[in-house]
């Protein structure tokens, strides 16, 4: 898990496929954390991503950094918890102007059934589940 953190925030910015109805549906995200011994992600309850997520909690992330990719696989589950949310912005001061802990639109999302791999144009393929 740590290895995709690292890969993902080292990125900076990686993108999110969701589905919608039979579309396919892809955004840039930049929110990747540890807590609780999980990975997680952020957005907001508004927003039609997080309708998708829970229409088909089935995801797909992938991000590019320095001749290296990573696809992630997972399930992302809601966690409602006040902590979790408060980690997650404090991980991310600067989202604090647009969020906040129990604003009632702050989603916090762990993933589970992960399966990661992470290839490169010059390297072996890696393969990491959690």
């Amino acid at each position: 898990m740590q290895e995709v953190y690292d890969f993902l925030k080292k990125a900076n910015t990686y993108y999110l496929a969701t589905v919608e109805g039979d579309q396919p549906r892809v955004r840039p995200f930049g929110t990747v954390d540890i807590f609780d011994g999980k990975l997680y992600i952020q957005t907001g309850k508004v927003k039609d991503v997080s309708k998708q997520i829970k229409a088909n909690p089935k995801i797909e992330i992938c991000a590019f950094d320095e001749g290296k990719w990573i696809r992630v696989q997972a399930v992302a589950v809601e966690d409602d918890r006040r902590e979790a949310r408060q980690h997650m912005l404090d991980a991310y001061p600067q989202l604090k102007d647009r969020y906040s802990v129990d604003d009632g639109n702050t989603q916090v999302l762990y993933l589970k059934d992960v399966t990661a791999v992470i290839s490169g144009f010059a390297s072996e393929q890696k393969t990491i589940k959690f």
